[in-house]
């Protein structure tokens, strides 16, 4: 009661004063005063609840329907452009810098020193300036020797070359000084006192002076001349002139590739071998040499001939070759299976420059001329096992006439020169048919660590001689590169070379002896160098040389050095 009548009591109030508000026009509202006797306070027995649950009688209830919605889209207009993407940045790696110069020095067993030094400096945009200097020297020291067996080999070179807008060109030229000695004899043959007056030291010196030239979008692609003069301290001499070539000759819509090439040598030996008689040799060679090249999908068809006119200056007696110049290649399967072969020719400048080069050995009295390679027929497989294995099969057939061979000469007992006493190397020629198989395999493991392997086996027929002197029967080789780390890098080859035939032979006043075939050893080499980069610039190096420690004969009764090593230092850098 007492809640019904203050709510009562309230309403009559708000209505009071609101019939007022509505008649009075002033904005004024009076003062008055709401006294609040005794606040309400609610208690439990003021709360109702329901009595019953609520429930539904209905037994037909009706099932709830399913709701589908359908959008209605409409194209809206929209001027949202998406901002670009931004890739995110690496950090890049320093890069490596590099330098146009370096000098190398190493020191090694048998008292060995080896020293290389490359120069090369920038004049200008295109315009360059450099030289080259080698030297690798022993005192020697090989075991059971009883004559001197130190070596020098000393080269220098300078070249200049400019690059143009249509052309560019290269002049250059050196010189070479190499010291040898024939100290490998038969020593059953010989006293203490025949071997005292041996002096077994030689030398060879070597000038040349040439340039070559490249041109762009011309008919001529490129030429080049050299000259060298090469002689030896026994008064020996010899001078050679190479000019070639290339160009193309316009056909229809086609193009002839054609080289032209002119060769000439020239020179004389003080003596013969066996009498004083002077030796004197000389030849010039023109050479031409067109090629058609036929492309048709996957085949590859290059058709020339080789014409060679000769003219023997020293016999005046002229020759005319004609050699086929052809050669073909299929792609059977992409990069992975390539057959290729051809049979081609050729006529071989022989020189006394060449001879020393390959055997530092041969005595100042060789008779020297042309090889006509008859011709050389190969057929081929190469291709890849994978991105990182290459491989190349091939099979030869060579057709040599007047071929040069090495053989050792005629160990005399009235000798009066130092080269008469068997410790010597000769040239005797013959016509001789090579067979041969070789294959090849490259592995790039990674970009740090690469691998080779090569071998070849050759089967050979001679005319005249009994054997084809000192011709391997096989050979093979392995490389390889490992860059071990950041500082660290290593490598190792190993060379093998099958056996090979020479003969010894005396000859003597009042001795008589049969003429001996002997069978040189194969033999390896094994080789090894192990660096440390220190810096960007400077790195030391160690090699070891002949590692398995052969006392092999590369010629009849010339041994080599055994196991050797060497240290040094490698130092680049920029003008």
């Amino acid at each position: 009661m007492k809640i019904k009548s203050i709510l009562f009591i309230t309403f009559l109030s708000s209505s009071f004063t609101f019939v007022l508000a509505q008649e009075r026009n002033k904005d004024t509202i009076a003062d008055q005063t709401v006294n609040v006797i005794k606040p309400y306070t609610p208690t439990i027995a003021d709360a109702f609840k329901i009595k019953d649950t609520p429930r539904l009688n209905d037994s037909n209830t009706v099932k709830k329907k399913e709701v589908k919605y359908n959008i209605f889209s409409i194209p809206v207009a929209s001027t949202f452009t998406p901002a670009k993407g931004k890739a995110a940045t690496v950090d890049k790696t320093k890069p490596v810098k590099l330098y146009d110069n370096y000098a190398s020095l190493g020191v090694g067993s048998y008292t060995t020193i080896l020293g290389e030094v490359y120069l090369n400096h920038e004049l200008s945009s295109g315009e360059n300036v450099g030289g080259y200097f080698s030297h690798h020297s022993s005192n020697g020291g090989i075991e059971d020797i009883v004559l001197d067996d130190n070596f020098s080999k000393t080269n220098l070179n300078a070249h200049y070359s400019q690059k143009l807008r249509d052309f560019a060109w290269k002049v250059d030229g050196g010189f070479d000084l190499l010291t040898y000695n024939w100290y490998g004899f038969p020593e059953d043959f010989y006293t203490d006192e025949d071997i005292e007056v041996i002096d077994p030291g030689h030398s060879f010196n070597s000038f040349y002076v040439g340039g070559k030239v490249n041109f762009e979008d011309a008919i001529v692609k490129d030429g080049s001349v050299r000259f060298r003069r090469f002689g030896d301290d026994q008064d020996s001499g010899e001078n050679r002139f190479v000019a070639k070539t290339s160009f193309e000759v316009p056909l229809q819509d086609q193009y002839i590739n054609t080289e032209f090439k002119v060769d000439y040598i020239g020179g004389n030996f003080d003596r013969n071998y066996n009498t004083e008689d002077e030796i004197k040799y000389g030849n010039v060679t023109f050479t031409l040499s067109p090629s058609y090249q036929l492309i048709q999908d996957d085949l590859t068809v290059d058709l020339g001939v080789r014409l060679v006119y000769l003219n023997d200056t020293e016999f005046d007696d002229n020759k005319f070759y004609i050699y086929p110049n052809f050669k073909a290649s299929y792609r059977l399967v992409d990069e992975i299976l390539i057959a290729y072969g051809g049979i081609t020719g050729d006529l071989v400048q022989n020189s006394c420059h060449n001879f020393a080069t390959e055997n530092p050995f041969v005595s100042p009295t060789l008779g020297i001329a042309p090889t006509d390679r008859a011709y050389k027929g190969f057929v081929g497989l190469k291709g890849k096992l994978s991105n990182n294995v290459s491989y190349n099969i091939k099979g030869n057939y060579f057709a040599e006439n007047n071929k040069a061979l090495f053989k050792a000469n005629d160990a005399q007992s009235f000798a009066e020169e130092d080269y008469q006493f068997g410790n010597s190397y000769g040239v005797v020629y013959d016509d001789v048919t090579t067979f041969s198989v070789a294959g090849e395999l490259n592995i790039d493991v990674n970009r740090n660590f690469t691998l080779g392997i090569k071998g070849e086996y050759f089967g050979y027929n001679t005319d005249d001689e009994d054997e084809a002197w000192n011709l391997p029967d096989l050979t093979g080789s392995v490389f390889l590169d490992y860059q071990i780390s950041k500082k660290w890098f290593a490598g190792g080859s190993i060379y093998f070379v099958g056996e090979r035939k020479d003969r010894i032979e005396f000859v003597g006043t009042l001795i008589e002896v049969d003429p001996l075939t002997v069978t040189l050893d194969s033999y390896f080499d094994a080789n090894a160098h192990l660096g440390y980069k220190i810096n960007d610039q400077l790195s030391v190096f160690a090699k070891a040389n002949n590692i398995a420690n052969q006392d092999y004969e590369r010629y009849l009764n010339f041994p080599v050095q055994g196991i050797q090593f060497l240290a040094g230092a490698t130092y680049q850098f920029d003008f």
